[in-house]
């Protein structure tokens, strides 16, 4: 009891921490501006067309509207300053916008923009309004306009969808787990494609038509060893023979997928086999003395009984290649990826490889975004452990 209650303290101190430090992540402030699209600046010829809208300077607009909302700002360094209060993707946003409903061009639109990391610091508390230059790094002139668009309710902390809605970026308000969500999603199901049958087939011949001599009991006992393997082997193996022998493309889901495979193969194995064997003897002989072959009443009788431990060992298998990160970074998904992949052969991250690249940025942002995408990977575990539990207790037979 005493160790149980050390480990629920220290998972509760830890959860806590990391709770504490990623929920701002799943804010972001944002800065309200009156845009004016001018004409002049983003299509002068009045053509509308599509290539001319996407290279107009957008961000040029941004610094004009930041320089209409504080017109006593002059002086060359001082608008430097001002301009730093938005961040670099707001230009992207009126981008997308005039992309999107051309008919803005000429108009004057109020937006919401992206606020710059620092801004976004300050505004949510995380570093404290009286802190040092060099801490909140915002001079007091910059501190100065941030209270006054406050005071004004131009300055507001709002749900960041960005989160969720888009790839990796240098900028920690451009970044999000989408492009390493759908990395992680398209491997594992490659995983799962390969690894169940072909465990479950394993299981079933080891288990119930495999002859026992030497080469059988050779079999197994690798088997078992391979089950304790540290995971960066299976990420050197596939490193030589999936991209060096076999030339598939690096950083790509489908590698992935095949690596994390080899590596939870034995775990559905040795599931399997337990749970064919947790199956009553009187099952198989009733099924034979009733004139079924051993095939049959393997696949019809024995294997639908042990299906739900099957479920359940391989869901665990693969909540544990969902945190694997070590062989993904030998075959190259620790990649920097801002677009989210199409196909199972684009370049691609996942999430645990996303951690670990935003844990080693220097951003103080990132650092919550890190626990924010620690979170989200948290619920996907959570989830699917759940679900293993639901499984087998929907489906298991009590002997």
């Amino acid at each position: 009891m005493v160790a149980i209650s050390c480990g629920i303290v220290f998972l509760a101190i830890l959860f806590s921490s990391i709770t504490g430090k990623g929920l701002t992540a799943f804010q972001q402030t944002e800065i309200r501006l009156e845009v004016f699209f001018d004409e002049q600046a983003i299509d002068p010829q009045g053509s509308r067309d599509a290539a001319i809208l996407g290279r107009a300077d957008y961000q040029g607009l941004i610094k004009e509207s930041l320089r209409r909302a504080f017109p006593g700002v002059k002086a060359r360094r001082d608008k430097k300053e001002l301009y730093r209060l938005a961040s670099i993707g707001a230009g992207y946003q009126l981008r997308r916008m005039v992309m999107e409903n051309p008919g803005l061009v000429g108009k004057s639109v109020t937006v919401w923009v992206l606020a710059s990391d620092d801004v976004d610091m300050i505004a949510k508390g995380v570093i404290p309004v009286d802190a040092r230059p060099e801490v909140r790094r915002l001079s007091d002139r910059q501190m100065e306009w941030v209270g006054t668009l406050r005071q004004s309710g131009r300055l507001e902390t709002r749900f960041n969808t960005t989160l969720f809605t888009a790839g990796d970026s240098r900028e920690p308000e451009l970044a999000g787990v989408a492009a390493a969500a759908a990395g992680s999603l398209m491997a594992i199901l490659v995983c799962l494609a390969l690894s169940f049958p072909f465990g479950v087939m394993t299981a079933v011949y080891l288990e119930e038509f495999a002859p026992k001599n030497l080469w059988i009991g050779f079999v197994e006992v690798n088997i078992n060893n391979l089950a304790a393997v540290p995971s960066i082997v299976f990420g050197l193996l596939g490193m030589a023979v999936f991209l060096n022998f076999f030339g598939l493309p690096r950083s790509a889901p489908l590698v992935g997928g095949l690596v994390l495979a080899l590596m939870t193969l034995p775990t559905i194995i040795i599931a399997g086999r337990v749970a064919l064997g947790a199956v009553p003897p009187s099952i198989r002989e009733a099924a034979l003395a009733v004139g079924a072959s051993p095939v049959q009443a393997v696949f019809h009788h024995v294997l639908p009984l042990a299906m739900p431990g099957i479920l359940t060992g391989a869901i665990i298998g693969m909540a544990r290649a969902l945190g694997e990160t070590a062989p993904l970074i030998m075959i190259g998904m620790i990649a920097f990826v801002v677009d989210i992949p199409g196909n199972f052969t684009d370049p691609a991250t996942a999430l645990p490889a996303q951690i670990y690249l935003w844990a080693d940025s220097p951003e103080r942002a990132f650092e919550s975004r890190t626990a924010a995408a620690i979170i989200i990977l948290l619920v996907f575990l959570v989830f699917m452990n759940l679900l293993a539990i639901v499984l087998r207790r929907k489906f298991e037979t009590r002997w």
